[in-house]
């Protein structure tokens, strides 16, 4: 193995913090990265780690030598970058994530068509609801949504979220129809939760068509990481959601589920979908497949033909 490479390595297990995950980046064991480590020691002649049982800490050297690896690293990518873009059919492997529901109902098909397209292109996809750090996992492309926080990524917005009130007839033939904010949060909700995330906040107008909103409290009887179950469990009529229509798979009235508050705006709070990643300057693969993937979802997107009329709802 080149010294280059090794530095690489080196460089991964400061980042993650730990031999093992370093190794599962590059589908290696960890006898045989720590190898590699003491092999680029001894080339040096220094040593870059200070070793225990459970942890490691960089020595002074280590410390010196992580910062001109970095520049090296980077240099070394922003060749290969530079390279890229003289490329007109992209190749290469794209590493890329994804909330678990965007993943499997919108870039599969796309990854799908992409590679069938271009088959000199590999593509790693990770589906986590959990935000990965882009550049310490070593991703070439993130999606994301939500409200964008300031970072030094680069983001390009795919499109607008969408938001709907829904149940299904039987919860309202149990509970009958609200036809305030107030009335609905007395309701049994179903919300999102998933480790120390929970949903169970709407900002909706406090009068019909306002745009003076409120925040109101949801009643999360039923607490679910998974928007499928969400959706399964309002169509069995444990609760009302509020949902982000990219959820939906199908259209709701196939499903026994209607509209409620369609009068009142609920607020988006600046949520988007965003393509998300690390350098100003895309490779052909990267550029590519961002446009293919909004291509496919369309603009307005097309899980809005979800809900029939949306267009005129929630204004």
């Amino acid at each position: 193995m080149s010294i280059t490479n090794q530095l690489s390595l080196f460089l991964d297990v400061v980042q993650q913090g730990s031999f093992s995950k370093a190794a599962a980046l590059h589908d290696m064991d960890n006898s045989s990265l720590s190898k590699q480590i003491k092999k680029l020691e001894t080339s040096l002649g220094v040593q870059l780690l200070n070793r225990s049982t459970r942890s490691f800490s960089l020595t002074p050297a280590g410390e010196e030598i992580l910062n001109q690896a970095q520049q090296l690293i980077d240099t070394l990518n922003n060749i290969h970058n530079i390279a890229d873009s003289y490329q007109s059919t992209p190749k290469g492997t794209i590493r890329i994530t994804s909330p678990v529901f965007l993943g499997q109902e919108y870039l599969q098909p796309v990854i799908s068509r992409f590679m069938q397209k271009y088959p000199d292109v590999k593509v790693t996809l990770s589906l986590d609801d959990k935000m990965a750090d882009i550049i310490a996992d070593h991703y070439d492309l993130a999606f994301r949504i939500g409200k964008l926080e300031e970072s030094n990524l680069i983001a390009k917005k795919i499109a607008n979220t969408h938001f709907a009130v829904i149940a299904s007839k039987a919860f309202i033939e149990k509970h009958g129809t609200p036809t305030t904010p107030e009335t609905l949060a007395e309701l049994p909700a179903v919300v999102y939760s998933n480790a120390d995330t929970t949903l169970d906040q709407m900002w909706m107008s406090d009068k019909p068509h306002g745009d003076n909103f409120k925040t109101y409290k949801m009643k999360g009887n039923y607490k679910v990481s998974d928007v499928r179950m969400m959706v399964a469990g309002v169509r069995d009529g444990l609760g009302y959601a509020v949902i982000d229509l990219y959820n939906l798979n199908q259209n709701i009235e196939e499903q026994g589920i209607v509209t409620l508050l369609t009068d009142y705006v609920i607020s988006s709070k600046d949520r988007a979908v965003y393509a998300v990643y690390p350098h100003r300057k895309q490779t052909p693969l990267v550029r590519e497949f961002i446009q293919a993937f909004q291509d496919d979802i369309g603009d307005p997107p097309r899980w809005v033909n979800h809900v029939p009329n949306y267009a005129s709802l929630y204004r």
